[in-house]
């Protein structure tokens, strides 16, 4: 009977330990794919095939809904948060994101260094000319997009250490109120409050403090991000259920209760 039970929890740790490098896969993924594309502003209107809005909003200035294209699948980052929370804790978030922020760091030394190693003649040659013949210099190109400027790497590592440690306090917070019912307030409460600081931190840092950019404009843009960011929080809603689903499956009811029952109780800070 003890050598069944012992194989029984062998089994369970080993799924429990799979679990987890799967989730911390999405995550890492999304969040450093989401930095790496953030370079790119798209039109959301024009995405849908609409007109830009053109508001006015706080004076003269215009605000249309034009986003990075790293907030299409940054509310990826937070369901993962918030599926990892339901089952590892706050332990289990706060490694993945200490994880995750020194891999972006390491991303943009790397990045940095390789933007400054001289190009190869032949590579700007045989790239001199785009596809309709116009002159193009693809050094130029590579180093624009790949490289970001030091308030950028700063705001996006402060905006998402804080964003994580934000959602993670909220949702345990709500978990304590709701206890295992109710896994769409926890959630998508947490998420949205994570959010908003996210949203304005990030443009605070890199555009007000180290930039140019007026409160106006950071208020402007950082409402748009967010108001998209809550959107998208809520409609993901059926897939945090589909995920907790396929993971009480994956564990087994009686593994997948022990799970969030410690982590419901997870007191340690690292």
């Amino acid at each position: 009977m003890a050598l069944k039970d012992r194989s029984e929890d062998q089994i369970f740790q080993a799924k429990k330990t799979n679990l987890f490098i799967i989730l911390s896969g999405i995550f890492l993924t999304n969040a450093i794919l989401a930095e790496i594309i953030g370079v790119k502003i798209f039109s959301g209107e024009n995405t849908v095939g609409l007109e830009p809005a053109n508001w006015t909003f706080l004076g003269d200035y215009r605000l249309d809904f034009n986003l990075t294209a790293g907030a299409v699948i940054w509310p990826i980052v937070f369901l993962t948060t918030d599926i990892i929370n339901e089952y590892y804790g706050k332990s289990g978030v706060k490694k993945i994101s200490y994880i995750t922020a020194f891999f972006i760091t390491y991303i943009f030394l790397v990045i940095t260094v390789v933007t400054g190693l001289p190009p190869a003649q032949f590579w700007l040659d045989v790239n001199q000319t785009d596809d309709v013949g116009n002159p193009f210099n693809i050094n130029y190109a590579f180093n624009t997009i790949f490289r970001q400027g030091l308030g950028i790497i700063a705001g996006s590592l402060i905006a998402f250490l804080f964003g994580q440690l934000v959602d993670v306090f909220v949702f345990q917070k709500l978990r304590k109120l709701t206890g295992s019912k109710m896994i769409w307030l926890r959630a998508t409460g947490s998420t949205v409050v994570a959010q908003f600081f996210d949203s304005f931190i990030v443009l605070i840092v890199a555009f007000y403090l180290f930039g140019n950019w007026s409160w106006e404009q950071v208020i402007s843009v950082g409402l748009i991000n967010y108001i998209y960011k809550f959107v998208v929080a809520i409609m993901m809603t059926p897939l945090l259920y589909l995920g907790h689903s396929l993971i009480d499956k994956y564990l087994g009811k009686p593994g997948a209760d022990r799970m969030t029952a410690d982590a419901s109780v997870d007191t340690s800070f690292f």
